[in-house]
């Protein structure tokens, strides 16, 4: 079993190795080239615009002129770094998504939600929240980490045959629920601090935020699975979370509008 211990060694070694600091000053596990990740968030992106159907152009000019106003609220560094696309897709959905690289595709469904510019400004400040904090090589590393601890740990312990197969479910679950989840849950929570900080640094009330979860509230209906089988923290928590950062959002606004960042996006 010693190459056992030269493999855990190994992963270790290649774990402290490869530390990366999120936005928030998190610790993150980063295993994974950028550069691959972009290129995969590319061609999903376009596969994506040839197999979804698109929305009409003044729900595509709204999210880009909001799109814009977050972008140009970045640093420089930050701006060339990625290749900020935006996309409107029909579909009675109220979703979102971003891709590794800057690629964002936002629902019709989502904009009877987010009734405002401020609002649709929460949501494509998260999704760019998620790309600033390479929150897909994080989740691709950590994924990869705890599947080769539960190789080492199952190979190390020889469990073997039905009963090891049982054993390493029920550790897989673990894991499942243990790790993977509440990283996912982190994910979210940070993307959201980091949209709300983005907001307001472009000229967007960040009070706007906490309305858009009321309205998401309001419209979800049915009951939430409980939080720790989720990806997503529970509403509440989020509008907890965004509660807990709007001081310093206020000033980033109070400051923005001082600058004449001034956005004004007509909503179709």
């Amino acid at each position: 079993m010693r190459w056992i211990h030269w493999l855990a060694i190994g992963a270790l070694s290649l774990t402290l190795t490869a530390c990366a600091t999120s936005p928030t000053g998190r610790q993150q596990l980063t295993l994974v080239s950028d550069d691959q990740l972009n290129q995969m968030g590319a061609e999903a992106f376009e596969q994506y615009q040839q197999e979804l159907p698109k929305a009409d152009a003044a729900s595509q000019r709204y999210a880009q002129c909001i799109a814009d106003a977050l972008i140009d609220a970045l640093p420089a560094e930050q701006q060339r770094a990625q290749d900020w696309q935006i996309r409107v897709f029909e579909s009675e959905q109220a979703n979102a998504f971003a891709l590794p690289g800057g690629y964002m595709g936002v629902n019709t469904g989502l904009l009877s939600i987010a009734e405002t510019q401020g609002q649709l400004a929460t949501v494509i400040g998260h999704e760019m929240g998620h790309v600033l904090a390479r929150h897909a090589n994080e989740r691709v590393s950590t994924q990869t980490a705890t599947q080769l601890g539960l190789s080492v740990l199952s190979s190390a312990s020889g469990m073997q045959g039905p009963a090891g197969e049982q054993m390493m479910g029920a550790l897989g679950l673990g894991a499942q629920f243990g790790v993977l989840l509440p990283f996912s849950r982190r994910h979210e929570s940070e993307a959201d601090v980091i949209g709300l900080r983005l907001m307001a640094e472009a000229g967007f009330d960040p009070r706007e935020s906490v309305t858009l979860w009321e309205n998401m509230q309001a419209a979800g209906g049915g009951a939430q699975p409980p939080t720790w089988m989720s990806t997503h923290p529970s509403q509440g928590q989020r509008m907890a979370g965004l509660q807990a950062n709007m001081d310093d959002a206020l000033e980033r606004y109070e400051q923005a509008r001082q600058a004449g960042r001034t956005p004004n996006c007509p909503r179709p």
